[in-house]
């Protein structure tokens, strides 16, 4: 009861943030922001251990919030237009770039929450534009990202940086630099067959090497915690795509377990590898999936 309350005050207290918005001018909803297209976008595949990506480059996953940059608006990957300050949007350039937008390691909670807002605050300061990409340009990847790199000599930009491009030139060097990275905790690396010209959707040649695998799953209930936790959650009760159902304890934050995702949310989380009958092993609560 206690968690179900606290779940309604919060949600009731978004809607009355949104009408005092509209009602002050500060936001407009017109049929054209509830039909906004994707961007066609370049998306990752899983590296496999068995694939050959020497001669490739590699560089860190950042775990941020993707930023789209069509020369004019920057917008989520789903479409929806990202409110960054005036300040920060006239430091980009007059034309495509992708990234991530991101302040450090092991903070995409901190990340989320700033550039979700629809009237940006002070905290923007905090975030930088890391683009790995330049669409719609000549030539290989290195190629695309030095147009960027050479608008940035003459137009020099506070929130601009350009994600570092290494070579492989072996398996070692690629496995210890994603030790290093894991280290960290930094998400994992990129690899991208860096002679190829730009592409969108689901790509061969860019891969995503993580040592977790990560899916989606939606909020269906709650078990009761017990001991430390009597009287809070326990662990989300999931459902799959597939339709299978199972619980996640691992990863929730003592504010996730008092104020845990609202069912019928989406939520990611990691796991090692799937169960003889198609259930994540050792499933970790991540984040709620923003609803964009």
């Amino acid at each position: 009861m206690k968690n179900n309350l606290l779940v309604l005050v919060c949600h009731i207290r978004r809607l009355c943030l949104l009408f005092v918005f509209m009602m002050a001018g500060n936001v407009l909803v017109t049929p054209a922001m509830a039909q906004v297209k994707p961007p066609k976008v370049l998306l990752l595949k899983v590296y496999q251990s068995n694939q050959d990506i020497i001669g490739w480059l590699m560089s860190e996953k950042l775990d941020g919030v993707r930023g789209v940059w069509d020369g004019h608006q920057l917008h989520f990957r789903s479409g929806r237009m990202i409110h960054a300050p005036k300040w920060f949007v006239e430091q980009l350039p007059p034309f495509a770039v992708d990234g991530e937008l991101w302040t450090k390691r092991n903070d995409f909670s901190n990340i989320s929450s700033i550039v979700r807002q629809k009237l940006p605050d002070e905290r923007w300061h905090q975030i930088t534009y890391n683009i790995f990409e330049v669409p719609n340009q000549r030539g290989g990847l290195e190629a695309r990202l030095e147009v960027l790199r050479h608008y940035l000599q003459n137009h020099p930009s506070s929130v601009i940086r350009i994600i570092p491009q290494t070579r492989i030139d072996s398996m070692q060097q690629f496995k210890s630099r994603l030790d290093e990275v894991l280290a960290l905790k930094g998400e994992g690396l990129v690899v991208r067959r860096g002679n190829v010209s730009y592409e969108v959707g689901r790509s061969a040649d860019a891969l995503k090497v993580k040592p977790f695998k990560d899916d989606e799953c939606n909020v269906i209930g709650y078990k009761s915690g017990a001991g430390k936790y009597q009287g809070e959650v326990g662990s989300i009760h999931c459902r799959l795509k597939s339709g299978r159902e199972f619980y996640i304890g691992s990863g929730l934050k003592d504010r996730d377990r008092e104020s845990p995702p609202r069912i019928g949310e989406q939520i990611t989380f990691k796991y090692q590898k799937l169960t003889a009958n198609g259930l994540p092993r050792h499933p970790v609560f991540l984040r709620v999936r923003p609803s964009e």
